[in-house]
């Protein structure tokens, strides 16, 4: 392929709408273009990079035993009602009207059109089992679409459903997903790392999300690199140490003066204790009202895990007016002593004795606080945010916290659509019984940016060469000269002989802008034939994250070239 006959419209400057990285340089490298807030048009180059993605990502579903389809993204609102998530989806769910005034939505993801499919073709266990996939665009109104096509609201998606007769039969096939995704991502030549989440509005018994490790990522997960546990931390857990005081004599409670004293800092400063000696008390509004939640001072509380352990869909940390409202005390002063709230104790405070909490008054805290003893406890459950050299909760081994961009996410889903829809089957007693489904997401273009999140430098993007849209950048620096163009004529098609993959810059331009555009665009492996070389029969030929050139003879490039790439995968 020739640049001067790719559309191939590259940036100079940083466009200002751009955040991270890798959207910073897909606009820059011509590899997207915006047409609305959250919707990209993918030009020649980005959806060369993407094609490859998918390639990898069909030939692995494939060998899982996996087959392709194509759904509508149209779909119509009877199927959501069914399932029960036309209102429970959210905002999120574009919803429209047809001419016959009939309610549809753009599919943000297709679980209820699947179940709908099966329902009337599945009719025996010997069917079973049957895994079903593939690769279409999704929307999902994003309230604040953000970094590209990162956080897109229209974005292409693989998507794969499987249905089982039985647990046991289910799990199988969510194993065997698990597998085909690491195989994936480890082709795409990523590294990444799996993670137990949340199922969220997809629902489901468990889930794992699929994270590509970089700083700029959205995610914070928490991995143990002794045992190989790993979560991300609206899910994860850690070794509760021993609860403060726990070998101590119960002390009587006492109201003490703190005035000005809001924070926990100023608290165990002023009284001179430590942070973990105070337990933050914070009032949460929820759909069954106001709730009071506890974890240790030097911890953060995670609202995921309170969200789940309430049941609930949603609590917020209550407004300022309503905690006074509810506890009769100003906000940064609030306490479980005394309140008319259900209080719901971190695992970490199980047995803790002396604490200092908030009284329920401005400018005073209550010492020698017993949980038990001084105010009684609703629950108790692991509800705080785990952090940096916590004790792993399966080997006691110091966790490290990094940060990740999710670019797959598998779900155990069970049987909460099959039984909602009707999707049933015989089993071999001739019961009838509900199909146990997985399904199965990547997000193929999101994929693709986080590759570039991962490998880049002050120059432009790196690709690997699993997936970069050209293996070799081939320059001839004077295009004028017919010896530099004859040469790169013949080292194109060797080239292309021993199945590489060749952008030739023939563009008329300065051999400055032609080695910023070879950077920026990150090709694997660039070779320049110059003239002056050229008359001693050589090359230049570097990588991409090479610090020097090399001479090569021109007869042995191309077989340099297919060795560096092989190297290279």
């Amino acid at each position: 392929m020739r640049i001067s006959r790719i559309y191939l419209p590259t940036l100079r400057e940083v466009p200002a709408e751009a955040e991270v990285i890798s959207h910073k340089l897909m606009l820059r490298a011509g590899m997207i273009r915006k047409v609305a807030s959250g919707i990209y048009t993918w030009l020649p180059l980005g959806l060369r990079v993407l094609r490859k993605v998918e390639r990898i990502v069909r030939e692995e579903m494939n060998a899982a035993g996996a087959q392709e389809v194509h759904l509508p993204m149209v779909q119509p609102a009877e199927l959501w009602e069914e399932s029960g998530r036309w209102e429970k989806y959210g905002p999120e769910l574009l919803r429209l009207k047809d001419r016959r005034d009939r309610e549809f939505c753009l599919g943000p993801t297709h679980e209820e059109v699947i179940t709908d499919l099966v329902k009337g073709e599945i009719k025996s266990y010997r069917d079973l089992p049957l895994c079903l996939y593939q690769i279409q665009m999704k929307f999902r109104d994003e309230i604040r679409p953000r970094f590209g096509v990162m956080r897109a609201r229209e974005f292409e998606m693989k998507d794969a459903y499987s249905f089982d007769a039985d647990d046991p039969s289910a799990e199988r096939t969510y194993h065997d997903m698990y597998e085909a995704y690491k195989r994936i991502f480890k082709r795409c030549g990523l590294n990444f790392q799996p993670v137990e989440a949340q199922t969220g509005q997809i629902g489901g018994a468990f889930s794992h999300e699929f994270m590509v490790i970089a700083d700029t990522g959205e995610d914070t997960i928490a991995v143990c690199d002794k045992c190989g546990y790993a979560a991300n931390v609206e899910l994860a857990e850690s070794r509760p140490e021993d609860p403060v005081g726990g070998d101590e004599d119960d002390k009587a409670l006492e109201k003490v003066h703190t005035p000005g004293t809001h924070t926990v800092e100023q608290v165990s400063s002023f009284l001179k204790i430590s942070p973990k000696r105070v337990a933050k008390t914070l009032i949460f509004d929820t759909p069954n009202g106001p709730k009071a939640a506890m974890v240790r001072g030097d911890r953060e509380l995670n609202e995921e895990k309170l969200t789940a352990c309430l049941d609930v869909a949603w609590a917020h940390l209550a407004e300022p007016m309503r905690i006074e409202q509810y506890t009769g005390g100003p906000m940064g002063f609030s306490g479980p002593v005394g309140i008319n709230l259900p209080v719901y104790l971190d695992s970490e405070l199980d047995g803790a004795r002396n604490l200092v909490v908030g009284a329920n008054e401005g400018d005073h805290h209550y010492i020698n606080a017993t949980p038990g003893v001084d105010f009684q406890v609703k629950q108790v459950a692991d509800l705080r945010l785990v952090g940096e050299g916590d004790p792993c909760p399966r080997c006691a081994t110091a966790m490290r916290v990094t940060k990740g961009i999710e670019v797959g996410h598998i779900f155990k889903l069970g049987t909460q659509y099959s039984e909602a829809m009707g999707a049933l089957f015989l089993d071999k007693e001739g019961k009838e019984k509900p199909l146990v489904m997985g399904c199965y997401g990547i997000g193929t273009g999101r994929t693709a940016a986080a590759a570039i999140e991962q490998n880049n430098d002050e120059n432009g993007i790196v690709w690997k060469p699993q997936i970069a849209p050209f293996h070799v950048y081939l320059m001839p620096i004077n295009v004028n000269d017919e010896d530099s163009m004859a040469a790169a004529d013949k080292l194109e098609k060797e080239l292309e002989e021993k199945g590489l993959e060749v952008l030739m810059d023939d563009r008329d331009e300065r051999a400055g802008v032609k080695f910023k555009d070879a950077d920026l665009l990150g090709i694997p492996l660039r070779i320049v034939i110059g003239s002056k070389n050229l008359k001693q029969g050589k090359v230049e030929i570097k990588g991409r994250t090479e610090e020097k050139p090399r001479l090569a003879d021109l007869e042995k490039a191309a077989a340099l070239a297919r060795e560096f790439i092989d190297a290279s995968t």
